[in-house]
């Protein structure tokens, strides 16, 4: 069998498997989603004593605090000891365990458990963000890994999407119930993906690459055989058994800690600063603030709270379309010609949404108004065919799998500051200098195209294993100007 080849009958069992795993992606969106639509509830407003805007920037920074600490200290650690299936079981109980604190704010203490509910829950949403990629990536063969790891942030956004259509459809719940508790039953709904989530999770084959790690070789066999379609034919996957665990061995050989290799080893601290970066600018870019403040910010531009929020349900299901447009082109077009697309058109959208704010103040020109919303929705289509996926398929792929969990929750906590940065900066920085603020974040983009263009290689079509090639070359080359580095990228690329 050809390496990296999906032999007929499998896409619909490879697929199906990715699809539920999507669902814990779900449920991370989900989470993230729901806060952005109870942020303009009157309901939540009262129970949290009238937060100021310093207080909700407190809310949304705290969750990426919990996040830095889990890929930190235990998402990479746990996918590793117990690998990546039941990382992700652990992290949803987690995220549940937020929720129920979340929900059962009120009284004097209610702003206090909404910190501890939203640290929890970034605990937990550490640990099926970087554990559901991780786990596509590694039963991926390479010809399809970029579109089914793209099936991770297809459920995000899915999860952002239903979050936004349920905040809406709650804040048309009346009366004295309807205030006090639509927002806590809207909190609530996600233990319904959550338990199915969990209760799947235990019938599911562990990844092949994690099974040969920990020397269960004839389990990852088995696995092996069951994702590439050749059940009862063992010698259909020898090869790319073999080549797998040859990359193990010569890893292993190494005989150093993960931590100490990973900022050690020239070739492996080359791929850590890029998918670090990536990361950290996979939130600069402005994203964070889209998603939590995007109902607030269609406020700023005169559009009523109904309508902010149905204008948000609908940008947030384009997202989801336009997630399935790049999953169904990253593996031909590749990872960094979308990503540089992708700040591209975020760069355009920001600059505007900065500039005819100024031109016509105070909303005199409803037409001005009109196309910063519609400016906003380009920003969208932008992070879903570029950081938005991109960010988590890269840095998935480019670790060898003994460093592959550590790599990733290092480099994705480089996108949890990023996170906190523009949490704490956005709701302060629109209260005093308007749409200057979109300013910021269109420079960040404006310097990604460059840096995008410079430093990263495209990484479509080769198994992970070969990654090792590739970024050796670029590792040895460090000393070029960078002229030359480009040269080298384009070449690796063709």
């Amino acid at each position: 069998m050809k390496l990296g080849h999906l032999p007929a009958g499998v896409p619909f069992r490879l697929y199906s498997l990715c699809a539920f795993f999507g669902l814990g992606s779900f449920l991370w969106g989900y989470n993230i989603g729901i806060i952005t639509s109870i942020y303009v509830s009157p309901g939540w407003i009262v129970s949290l004593h009238h937060p100021s805007s310093s207080h909700k920037g407190l809310i949304t920074a705290i969750y990426y605090l919990g996040t830095w600490t889990s890929y930190i200290f235990i998402s990479g650690a746990a996918s590793d000891r117990i690998g990546r299936r039941y990382t992700a079981l652990v992290g949803t109980v987690l995220t549940c365990v937020g929720a129920a604190v979340q929900t059962g704010a009120r009284g004097h203490t209610a702003f206090a458990m909404m910190i501890i509910g939203r640290i929890i829950c970034g605990f937990g949403n550490a640990m099926i963000s970087s554990a559901v990629p991780l786990y596509l990536s590694e039963i991926a063969p390479a010809g399809k890994r970029g579109s089914l790891v793209v099936i991770n942030h297809i459920g995000m956004v899915g999860g952002l999407s239903v979050a936004f259509w349920v905040g809406y459809g709650l804040s048309h719940w009346n009366g004295h119930t309807g205030f006090v508790e639509s927002w806590r039953l809207s909190v609530a709904l996600q233990f319904i993906p959550a338990v199915i989530f969990i209760t799947g999770l235990p019938f599911c084959l562990e990844t092949p690459r994690w099974l040969i790690e920990k020397g269960r070789i004839e389990e990852a066999r088995r696995s092996l055989q069951y994702l590439r379609g050749q059940d009862g034919n063992p010698e259909a996957v020898e090869d790319e058994l073999h080549q797998i665990q040859q990359d193990i061995e010569l890893h292993h050989s190494e005989q150093k800690s993960p931590w100490t290799v990973l900022f050690t080893d020239r070739d492996l601290f080359a791929r850590l600063w890029r998918a670090a970066l990536l990361q950290f600018m996979a939130q600069m870019c402005g994203s964070t603030a889209i998603k939590y403040y995007l109902p607030t910010n269609f406020l700023a531009l005169g559009l009523g709270k109904e309508l902010s929020l149905l204008a948000s349900g609908i940008e947030s299901s384009l997202k989801v379309a336009c997630t399935i447009m790049e999953m169904m082109i990253i593996d031909k077009a590749g990872r960094r010609r979308t990503l540089i697309l992708g700040s591209v058109v975020m760069s355009i959208a920001l600059l505007l949404n900065g500039a005819l704010p100024e031109a016509y103040p105070n909303n005199t020109n409803h037409a001005s108004d009109y196309a910063c919303i519609v400016f906003i929705f380009f920003f969208s289509f932008g992070y879903s065919v570029g950081f938005g996926p991109n960010a988590w398929v890269y840095s998935t792929e480019i670790f060898p799998t003994h460093v592959r969990a550590l790599g990733l929750n290092v480099s994705a906590s480089a996108g949890a500051i990023g996170s906190i940065v523009v949490a704490q900066i956005w709701p302060v920085a629109i209260q005093n200098i308007g749409s200057k603020t979109y300013y910021i974040f269109f420079s960040f983009n404006a310097a990604s195209v460059i840096l995008l263009y410079v430093f990263y290689p495209e990484t479509k079509g080769r198994t992970l294993e070969k990654m090792d090639s590739l970024f050796s070359r670029l590792s040895s080359d460090t000393e070029r100007n960078p002229v030359e580095r480009v040269e080298i990228v384009d070449e690796v690329k063709k």
